[in-house]
This record gives structure tokens, sequence and C-alpha cells, in this order.
């Protein structure tokens, strides 16, 4: 059994819906718990005019009883409230008079490509779904995989590790409330003040800007994912599910590609000796890998870190061409963010859950949570050493 789940929905259509399926029964799940990551999804400074419009909130339209789930597939639905000004522009039904076009293309987007692979002469058929807006959907997804990995003790969170070209000094463990207490979810006060600073100085320039947002998942089991074929490793699953992200141009798993500048010597996690000072079977001295070797996790804390490229859509337009003539023009531009990372963190976040959950599900299988649980536990008293026999 694993976790699957599809969304549809456009940015300015009715609503954006979810199916997930795979979850076993009697996991307690409500609308409100999951209110909670998509307000947190809307949060962060930078954000653009879009989220004073909406205030998500996903309703549980089936599998889902008396605050339990049933183990048939849940159907999630986010209402944008936005519709009532797109009802002639994005209506299922032909409009009575046209609708004027969206042909002046902008760079960094789906525009281009979408239109050329999908024959279309009006770009608002392409980035109405190729809008960041779907992944409120993923984050109300992410939150049902969430509460799912409580039960087993796992805990996932996110900070931004850089802005711009501010980067904020590394730490073990951040510490979690200062990150959502900050408007740029960084734990660092000193670098998120000039992480503000900078947002403010792209946005008086009509500018945009990038940077890397951090997830740690903490009480992973050892195990998951598997060595034994390529579509297996629990790295490259993580690895595609966070470069999904809309803006990601780079994943990176633990020290990534500082790891690349070290020695050998250095870069290994080593194995403690059982009745040394590790709190639990085979621990590590550090975490270079990132709780993850040759595709399954180590028992150590997953670290994954994103690299965004800047916002494509600019308030000061770029300069680019139509799609109906060809001709020089500048891109379009209705509205946008400056700076994404620090929600970013939070779509990671959903992304991470998502596949970690299902290779929970795969390694502990269930159709109840009781079943799955009890898989999990039997689990946990083997690992550790094996005397010979």
């Amino acid at each position: 059994m694993t976790l699957r789940f599809l969304t549809a929905g456009e940015s300015h259509g009715k609503a954006l819906t979810a199916i997930v399926e795979g979850m076993p029964a009697g996991l307690g799940l409500s609308e409100e718990y999951i209110a909670g990551d998509l307000k947190r999804r809307q949060g962060g400074y930078g954000r653009g005019g879009r989220q004073k419009i909406e205030s998500d909130r996903a309703e549980i339209l089936s599998g889902v009883r008396h605050g339990l789930t049933l183990g048939s597939p849940i159907a999630l639905m986010i209402t944008n409230r936005d519709w009532e000004n797109w009802r002639d522009v994005m209506g299922v039904e032909a409009p009575d008079a046209p609708v004027d076009k969206v042909t002046r293309l902008r760079p960094g987007h789906a525009d281009l490509a979408g239109a050329m692979k999908y024959a279309q002469d009006d770009v608002r058929n392409v980035l109405e779904r190729a809008s960041a807006r779907e992944t409120a959907a993923r984050v109300a997804v992410g939150a049902v995989a969430r509460r799912f990995l409580e039960e087993f003790g796992v805990a996932i969170h996110s900070h931004t590790v850089a802005i711009d070209g501010v980067e904020a000094p590394g730490v073990e463990e951040p510490d979690w409330q200062a990150v959502e207490e900050s408007p740029v979810r960084c734990a660092d006060a000193e670098a998120g003040q000039r992480m503000l600073a900078a947002i403010d100085a792209a946005r008086e320039e009509g500018d945009s800007l990038g940077g890397v947002t951090e997830v740690r998942a903490t009480g992973v089991p050892i195990g998951l994912g598997s060595h034994v074929h390529w579509d297996r490793r629990l790295t490259g699953l993580l690895a595609e599910a966070v470069m999904s992200i809309p803006s990601v141009k780079g994943v990176e798993i633990g020290d990534g590609f500082a790891g690349a500048r070290m020695r050998g010597s250095v870069s290994q996690d080593v194995i403690l000796a059982q009745g040394e000072w590790a709190s639990r079977p085979w621990q590590r001295v550090s975490n270079h890998a990132g709780g993850l070797e040759c595709g399954m996790t180590n028992g150590e804390p997953i670290v994954v870190r994103a690299a965004l490229k800047p916002i494509s859509t600019l308030a000061r337009r770029l300069a680019s061409a139509d799609l109906s003539t060809g001709e020089a023009t500048e891109a379009h531009y209705e509205r946008s963010d400056v700076c994404i990372v620090p929600a970013a963190g939070v779509i990671a976040e959903a992304m991470v859950a998502i596949v970690l959950a299902s290779a929970m599900l795969e390694k502990f299988g269930g159709d109840h949570m009781t079943e799955t649980l009890r898989n999990f536990r039997a689990y946990v008293e083997t690992v550790g050493p094996h005397p010979s026999s």
C-alpha cells in the first residue's frame, strides 16, 4: 500500500480539489487541522495581493466520518473566493461575448512551452493551471500526511536558510517557535531583519527575490525506501517531490553540494557502537548524509534543501514577445509575489510529508491505523544489533 493523490483546479477557477487514496481507516482528521498548514502557506513576508483575497480552508467532502478516516478516498476542496471576479473569464460555458486573450509571454513561466505543447492561442489556458496557486491543494494533502506521520512520532519543520544574498547562520536544531514567529520564517532574528530589508528593496524596484528553504524530518525510522531499484530510492522520490514545486531549481539532501568538496574521511557519518552515548540504536556522530544512505533512511533526521529562483512575474515588466504576432512586447502582468521563499518552506514540508507517509505505508501496510501501528512497533523492536545464531 502507498499513498497517492491527484489535484485539479485552476488559479482563478471555482475551486482547487484533491483526492487522497491509501490512507488507512481510523486516523483522526479534521478540517481545522488542515487549515493550520493552509494558513501557514499564505503567510510570509513578500507575498502578493492574492493572499489578501483568499482565506484558504479545505472542506472534507468524503473519506472521513465522525472525525476518523474510513479507508476510502479522501476528497478535499478549497474554494477560490476570487472566482466571483473571474466568472466570465474562467467560466465553463462559452461566454456571450469574447474575452481578451493573453498573448504577451512571460519569461520563466510555462506560457510559451505550454502554448506550443497544447496548441493554445491564449496563454490563459496554460498559466491558470501552471500557477503556484495549485500548491494550496498540495499543502492540504500534505496536512493529511502529516497527521498520519504524527501517530508514529515523526515531526516535519522548515525554515528559511537564505533570501537573495542574506544567509542565516547554520544551526544544528533551529528554534521552531522562533521560525513560525518570524515574518520570513528565519530562526536567526538578525538575518531575518536583513531579509526583510532585501524584500522591501526589491519591491521598490519592481523586482523579485529567490533563496533557499530547508526541511527537517525527525523521528523517521531506519529502513524506509530501498536500495534495490532506482525508482524505490527515497532520495530520488524526495528530490522529485520537492523539485516539482514551482520556482524550485535545485534540491540537495544533507550536505549536498558542500559535501562534494569534503574529503571522504570527513563526510561519512560514523556509526556509534551500541552502549556508548547513543540515545537510540545505530546513532551517528554526524549527519552529513541528511538521514539517507543508498536511498534508505538511516535513523538520523532527514534534511532536504530547495533552491528557489526569483519569481518570474515582475511588476517591472520584462521584455518579451507576443504569442500571436511574434513581435517584441512587454511580458504580461496581473499581480505577483516579491518573494515566496518563506511560503515555499511550508509547501516543501507538505511534499516531504507525502513521500514519507507513502514510504511508511509501503513498509508497514495496514487497512486500519491499529494494524499499521502494530506492524510499525513490531518492526522497531527488531532494529538493533543482530547477534550471530
